[in-house]
């Protein structure tokens, strides 16, 4: 199963099992929690706030909801159609969530449905002309919104942050990168 789509509990590794299991004892002992220090928290508010920064972007020049946004950006970054499924699991967005971005985007002739060769029952995705032509002029912005986001920080750390974010992916067998989502194609 590829990575990204891999279900159920996945066993974690460790650089060091003592080490992990002294963190652990030490987090039974622990009865109260500051939200404000919890990563996973932390982690969410952060997405969140960087989601709706972007979305000002996408929203207000071309109307389009964070997932058309998510869907277009999937399709956009690749060279071949995909179904609406790998576009959910790509971008941990719901199925039903998908399926009514997908909707507003076809009615709007942004993206279209091909047939699936592999399996003639199911239908692929990928962007029009006039989809290819919003996604191309939609990035340049949202490259320039990201880099001000991160202007707090200087050039070491967002290679350090980039380098971290990536471990995490990693320890969560996270696809990375645009090559493995590309072979991870079965989904």
């Amino acid at each position: 199963m590829p990575k990204a789509f891999s279900s159920g509990v996945r066993p974690r590794t460790r650089s060091g099992a003592d080490a992990g299991s002294r963190q652990e004892n030490a987090s039974e002992k622990d009865t109260t929690l500051d939200l404000f220090k919890f990563v996973p928290f932390r982690l969410n508010r952060l997405a969140a706030e960087v989601s709706a920064e972007l979305s000002g972007e996408y929203r207000e020049h071309y109307g389009l909801d964070i997932p058309e946004w998510r869907v277009l950006a999937t399709l956009g970054f690749r060279n071949a159609a995909c179904s609406a499924q790998y576009i959910a699991h790509c971008t941990r967005t719901h199925k039903s969530t998908i399926s009514r971005a997908v909707t507003a985007l076809t009615a709007r002739q942004l993206v279209e449905r091909v047939e699936n060769e592999a399996d003639r029952r199911e239908y692929n995705l990928r962007l029009t002309r006039k989809g290819k032509a919003l996604y191309e002029e939609l990035i340049p912005r949202l490259l320039r919104k990201e880099n001000t986001i991160l202007s707090c920080l200087s050039p070491q750390e967002r290679k350090d942050f980039a380098a971290l974010l990536g471990k995490i992916e990693q320890s969560l067998d996270l696809v990375q990168t645009s090559e493995e989502a590309s072979e991870a194609e079965g989904y």
